[in-house]
């Protein structure tokens, strides 16, 4: 990310606190006279322009002031983020005093998302610990008349079976293709299958094979990562999400695959996800804010707060690492 100027900082740090506050677009005047700015209207008006050129703000009328741009907000969090007020503070100390009076995991988890979003106005999502998906370590094909069956050996020495119907004509090839899986996973470090090494001749039998296994794979997942969430109402009644379309894709992943959230091969710079920088295309018009928590031997989990871009970004991310300090210390 390039230096900005002073003047231009201070300007991006303003407009961003002014369009967090009244989801208004901003003008030169406003902002000298609202932030007490120590420079005319017209300097602070050539420094917007400056920031519009970079692709930090934008301009969403012709008439209208300016607003951040999702580039904005990263610089933002990147370079200019302040430090939590006291109300921060406050909720780290409330949260020390919490004991563990909840008789199940998931009573204090469901008690930590609610109070996330009661001091956030966000949707808070916390998942339950888990451990690192086991890799993948043997594929054993059998034909039994038209159907397949398959055998998948995880690093953890369980094992998972699937039923398929047997691509028409490959039965001669179930020895190459278990041949080459065996190869591919000996020499991998992570237990990923590199499909498009595939010869030829097996390509229409490894369609099918690498469909089913990365259904299962992330059926999977998806069963082994619950989550609990709280505050859907205040996202919907965010001004930005009145077309109840944004939201819907969002909803129905939180249903299905709420691990897809905060994913852990895409961990977010500096705790946050910004519009497209999050994977999952269902989550590119929000911002999710993650902290992750360790709980001793049952592995790692996830504090998140999902919202529209415009964000108190300092706020939700020191709330959020808040509840992840407390989780640790209640867990461990």
């Amino acid at each position: 990310m390039d230096t900005l100027p002073n003047r231009q900082q201070e300007v991006l740090r303003a407009t961003v606190h002014h369009y967090v506050d009244t989801i208004e677009p901003v003008g030169s005047r406003t902002l000298v006279q609202r932030f007490g700015l120590k420079a005319s209207s017209a300097t602070v008006r050539s420094a917007m322009g400056a920031l519009e050129q970079r692709g930090l703000l934008t301009q969403p009328h012709t008439s209208a002031g300016r607003v951040p741009s999702a580039r904005g907000y990263r610089h933002y969090v990147d370079c200019l983020l302040p430090k939590p007020g006291a109300a921060v503070q406050h909720l780290e100390q409330e949260l020390t005093q919490i004991s563990l009076r909840w008789a199940a995991l998931d009573d204090l988890l469901q008690q930590m998302a609610r109070r996330l979003t009661d001091f956030t106005g966000l949707m808070s999502l916390i998942t339950r610990p888990q451990r690192s998906t086991p890799s993948l370590q043997a594929v054993r094909l059998v034909c039994s008349g038209d159907r397949l069956l398959v055998m998948l050996v995880e690093s953890s020495n369980q094992a998972s079976h699937l039923n398929l119907r047997l691509p028409h004509g490959s039965g001669h090839q179930l020895e190459a293709m278990e041949t080459w899986t065996r190869r591919q996973l000996d020499s991998s470090r992570d237990g990923n299958l590199d499909w498009n090494s595939l010869p030829l001749q097996l390509q229409p039998f490894g369609r099918v094979l690498e469909d089913a296994i990365s259904s299962h794979q992330q059926l999977k997942q998806a069963e082994e990562t619950a989550a609990l969430v709280h505050g859907v109402s205040r996202l919907i009644a965010q001004p930005e999400f009145i077309d109840s379309s944004l939201v819907r894709p969002l909803l129905e992943l939180v249903d299905q695959r709420p691990g897809a959230l905060v994913p852990a091969d895409h961990p977010p710079e500096r705790g946050v996800w910004i519009g497209e920088e999050h994977p999952e295309a269902a989550l590119q018009q929000f911002s999710v804010v993650q902290a992750p928590y360790r709980s001793g031997s049952e592995g790692i989990g996830h504090v998140a707060l999902i919202g529209p871009m415009r964000m108190a970004y300092a706020t939700g991310l020191a709330a959020a690492r808040s509840v992840a300090r407390a989780l640790e210390r209640l867990l461990s």
